[in-house]
This record gives structure tokens, sequence and C-alpha cells, in this order.
């Protein structure tokens, strides 16, 4: 069965990426430490696919199926782990990013942070 945003809840990923573990029985070796690790190799393994592109290049990226494959990969290798994270640390991952959001909009209001970077 194909899986896509619009339809997949969370609660599927997290059951996705448990059973995975669970079948290897890699559960000794998924604690918060090596989780958090894993979450920032793979975001510096998806970090060296820009490395050293200018902005006028990026878009070439999406023209390049085998390296769009590849940062899909990298991708998908994140959010596992941030799933098997959340998981072993007992976080609601939509609960947490609606906080989340809710003190960002404080720290960044529309009025002081429309089209602006810093």
């Amino acid at each position: 069965m194909a899986m896509h945003d619009t339809s997949t809840v969370i609660s599927e990923l997290k059951t996705l990426v448990a059973q995975f573990v669970a079948e290897r029985d890699w559960q000794p070796f998924h604690d918060p430490k090596n989780l958090s690790a894993s979450i920032a190799i793979e975001a510096a393994e998806l970090m060296e696919h820009f490395q050293w592109l200018r902005s006028d290049e990026l878009s070439q990226l999406k023209d390049n199926p085998k390296k769009m494959q590849e940062i899909e990969e990298e991708l998908a290798d994140i959010l596992a782990y941030v799933v098997s994270f959340a998981s072993t640390m007992g976080i609601d991952l939509s609960s947490a990013l609606q906080k989340k959001m809710v003190k960002n909009a404080v720290k960044y209001p529309i009025e002081q942070c429309k089209s602006r970077a810093n």
C-alpha cells in the first residue's frame, strides 16, 4: 500500500519505523543519544547535496532524477530518525509542532518579518 502526505497520519509513520526497527532487534541501539546523533548525521548528508552550489544552480537539482532520488532518500532517513526519536521520548509530533508554531508566531510577528530573512 502506497503512502502519501495527503492521506498518511503520523501514527502510521511511527508504526512503519517501529516495525522496521523491531524486526531487526535494533531497539537497544535506538536510544535518544544515538537517534539525535543520527538525525544530525543524516541532515549533514542532505546538506552535502547543496554544498558549493550557488543559489542560481539550485533549480537544476529538481531536473536531475538521480540527485532528486538521493535527496529524497536522505530526507526519508531524517524523517525515520525523527519519528523514532519522538516515539522513544514519548513526544507527540503534531502537538509539538503546533505548540512551536504558536511560539514562533509570537517571536516572528508577520508585520515585522514578512518577506525578510533576518
